[in-house]
């Protein structure tokens, strides 16, 4: 169903191979499994998976392009946060087998990373898409490294090429604000910032200043611009659920120092950068106080409300916890990714790009149970949408509640009707992952024989 540009996995040279990856790809998000046996539904599906992916032509990095030209296009006009992280595949207790992958984060263990980059509406908070991801493994015997390498020859140079590819690929957008978590401290990434994009950092080190001074020292003198809640989610499963906090919030301007040791040559001397920290007041039960520190490249002082900006910069970083919800469905808490009995590198490459894009759509479809305002667009073609105005009349009932109440053609439209072909009563709850996907598979078929009689 899947034939317009923005919405096919890739062309992969072939209209064939074309089409066995987008039904590998609905399959895949309809039964939120990699396994597959089960994704093709038989011997002849599960023959026509394997040899998509054994095909040279299939790369993940067209896969990741594509999904990325998607992407761009729901971006387009919007303030985007685009967030970025790496998470591990490890096969550990699995590792029979598997071909040319190297060394995992415990150096032994076989195993492949993925960093992605993920686009966030920041008004409704909505996940739009995959904007990059680099999947990769490390070589088995690495050559020992200089002491002093260019940051381009270092893994961490990720983070500085993930900020340039957003940059390019969204260059549509009102507004790009990439954000990360600690790992991304890195002094050449806040010098190659690239022009329109901002960016927020979870401070990791106590950088030294300018003045001599250093960086988790300087807001002992400035004043508190506010305080506000935030909502702290628990350290580790398993443990009390959320609590809201209670912080106080300075801000103030920073010139950050070179640092003497592993810094790139062709950095320059001092950076100047916004800093912002968000501390705990009189925590309850024990609690640790929370503390955030933040390096941002958006201003505070100077606008016409200080506290408001400052307070938009934690809004905007806190966004950061949609990718590691991305990284959740992809492996333990949806696709099980490390669980896969795949065994060669290039096809696990293919099928973590796959699980990335899948988790994100699955994503799309569960968020818009909640109302969302985005259009059908973000997840649908043309011809899905127009067969969901024909059917989605005859899955309503003389109620109100009944009725599908969200505007035509809005996603949070589109999934009501796909809820409903999946099987849900609209007078218990909220559609769970497996209505979802299957409804929407439903829909997908339903489609094609409108798009078939449509042609004649």
């Amino acid at each position: 169903m899947m034939h317009d540009d923005g919405f096919r996995i890739g062309f992969f040279g072939d209209i064939r191979r074309e089409k066995a990856g987008a039904a590998l790809f609905e399959k895949v998000v309809e039964t939120g499994s990699l396994v597959l046996r089960q994704v093709g539904g038989g011997r002849a599906g599960e023959m026509s998976a394997h040899r998509f992916l054994d095909s040279p032509h299939v790369t993940h990095g067209e896969i990741l392009r594509t999904a990325a030209h998607r992407t761009a296009a729901a971006c387009a006009g919007r303030r985007i946060v685009v967030a970025q992280d790496t998470t591990e595949i490890n096969f550990s207790g699995r590792s029979q087998g598997r071909r040319g992958l190297g060394p995992a984060g415990d150096g032994k263990t076989p195993g492949l990373f993925c960093h992605a980059m993920v686009a966030i509406d920041v008004e409704t908070e909505a996940v739009l898409g995959v904007v990059h991801a680099r999947i990769w493994t490390r070589p088995n015997e690495p050559a020992p490294a200089p002491r002093s390498r260019p940051i381009e020859d270092k893994e961490s140079f990720r983070w500085i090429e993930g900020s340039s590819i957003a940059g390019k690929r969204l260059d549509e957008t009102a507004q790009i604000i990439e954000v990360a978590d600690r790992e991304s401290d890195i002094y050449s990434k806040f010098c190659r910032t690239p022009p329109g994009v901002e960016t927020i950092v979870r401070v990791a080190q106590n950088r030294r200043l300018d003045s001599g001074q250093y960086l988790f020292g300087a807001p002992r003198d400035w004043r508190e611009l506010g305080t506000m809640e935030i909502k702290v989610p628990p350290r580790r499963p398993g443990q009390a659920a959320a609590r809201v906090a209670c912080v106080g919030v300075k801000a103030g301007r920073v010139c950050i120092a070179k640092p003497r040791q592993g810094a790139d040559p062709a950095d320059p001397a001092t950076v100047t950068l916004t800093y912002v920290e968000v501390s705990e007041i009189d925590p309850r039960n024990g609690h640790t106080p929370i503390i955030w520190r933040l390096l941002t490249t958006l201003p505070v002082c100077g606008a016409a409300d200080e506290f408001a900006a400052a307070q938009d910069i934690v809004r905007l970083y806190r966004l950061r916890w949609r990718i590691e919800q991305v990284f959740r469905s992809m492996k333990s808490d949806g696709l099980r990714l490390e669980e896969t009995q795949m065994q060669e590198a290039s096809r696990l490459f293919k099928l973590t790009a796959i699980a990335l894009v899948a988790a994100v759509r699955t994503m799309q479809l569960v968020d818009a149970r909640d109302g969302s305002p985005r259009p059908a667009s973000d997840v649908a073609d043309e011809d899905l949408v127009t067969a969901a105005e024909a059917i989605g009349p005859t899955l309503e009932g003389k109620t109100a509640r009944q009725k599908n109440p969200h505007p035509p053609r809005s996603l949070a439209w589109l999934s009501w009707i796909a809820a409903r072909l999946g099987g849900w009563n609209c007078y218990y709850g909220k559609p769970g992952p497996k209505t979802m996907r299957a409804g929407f598979n439903k829909l997908e078929t339903m489609a094609a024989g409108y798009a078939i009689a449509k042609t004649g």
